[in-house]
């Protein structure tokens, strides 16, 4: 009697993880978006999750926290209990950037389980349109013939728009003075105003500003052309290498998440991404869908880091958290 009882008990004691995964999820799921409501991080977010949510049979709670650049976002969701119920959409600041320029409070492979990449869009090299180069071989050559001369403006110190133009700047071995700002809006101003002359933004900011002609793009970072600039070529079609960098955002859990839950938001996520109408509410923010693997997308994240943590080190970019 005691021996059928212990085996039919077994399988609830040796795989409490399968029936945990077998019942998840059983309640809402939080989703920490490192950034205030609103923007398009944020839009990416909710896009996100309420298709994934129905995929799942369970509601995603949107849980916008700013401040600390993802810094605050982040340790929240280290700390969190790895069951699946608090997730978050990292990006490339707080999973990228960040850690390759800063001290900070949180380590952003050992403290997280990837889940999966959602998509990217490309940075693209956009200049004033009164300065006179129509392509980025006239722009090298506009910018050695006046060194000292030609500012870039940024959404501040050691963000993407920051380090891509960095990385640019250490390619061609010429120079450009470094404008920081709180944001890419009051960064923008000032290129179309004249009183910066370059910058390296995303695309979706960029878009509006390249269609109106008040800025000329010349090219794109990534590994192919973009949908929405097909006329504009890649800098790896140039001949710059290296510059598949772009703006990323990908989502990640607590550190030791069950394999079996991870597999499980992996496979719906990728669902989701793959459906045609989700590419064309993405497209809203020029983000083109990457579903991977959480493996890959794990690897991925190492690399950005890595790139990046070479990237600072070379042009001695250190910034204090």
């Amino acid at each position: 009697m005691k021996r059928r009882t212990l085996l039919g008990a077994s399988p609830l004691l040796l795989a409490p993880t399968l029936l945990h995964a077998q019942s998840y999820p059983v309640k809402p799921i939080r989703y920490i978006v490192p950034v205030a409501a609103g923007g398009g991080s944020d839009m990416v977010g909710r896009t996100v999750t309420e298709r994934w949510g129905k995929a799942l049979g369970q509601t995603f709670v949107v849980d916008n926290q700013g401040g600390g650049g993802g810094v605050i976002a982040s340790q929240n969701t280290a700390k969190a209990a790895p069951d699946g119920y608090t997730l978050m959409q990292g990006y490339v600041a707080t999973h990228g950037t960040s850690p390759a320029t800063r001290k900070l409070p949180y380590d952003p492979i050992k403290d997280f389980t990837p889940i999966g990449m959602i998509g990217g869009t490309p940075n693209v090299l956009v200049v004033n349109a009164a300065i006179p180069a129509k392509d980025v071989k006239e722009f090298v050559a506009y910018l050695r013939a006046n060194l000292g001369k030609v500012s870039y403006g940024s959404a501040g110190a050691g963000s993407l728009t920051h380090l891509t133009m960095e990385l640019f700047k250490q390619q061609i071995d010429s120079f450009m003075v470094h404008i920081p700002y709180r944001g890419v809006a009051p960064a923008f101003t000032d290129l179309i105003g004249g009183q910066t002359q370059a910058m390296f933004p995303g695309l979706a900011a960029a878009l509006p500003h390249i269609r109106s002609g008040r800025v000329r793009a010349l090219a794109v970072t990534g590994a192919q052309r973009h949908p929405q600039l097909k006329d504009t070529p890649t800098l790896d079609e140039l001949g710059y290498k290296g510059f598949d960098a772009m703006q990323w955002y990908g989502v990640v859990g607590p550190a030791q998440m069950p394999a079996a839950i991870v597999k499980q938001l992996n496979d719906t996520l990728n669902a989701v991404l793959k459906a045609p109408d989700m590419r064309e509410k993405l497209s809203i923010e020029a983000i083109e869908p990457m579903p991977m693997s959480a493996d890959a997308f794990g690897k991925f994240m190492r690399e950005d880091i890595a790139r990046w943590t070479r990237l600072a080190k070379d042009r001695n970019i250190q910034l204090d958290s």
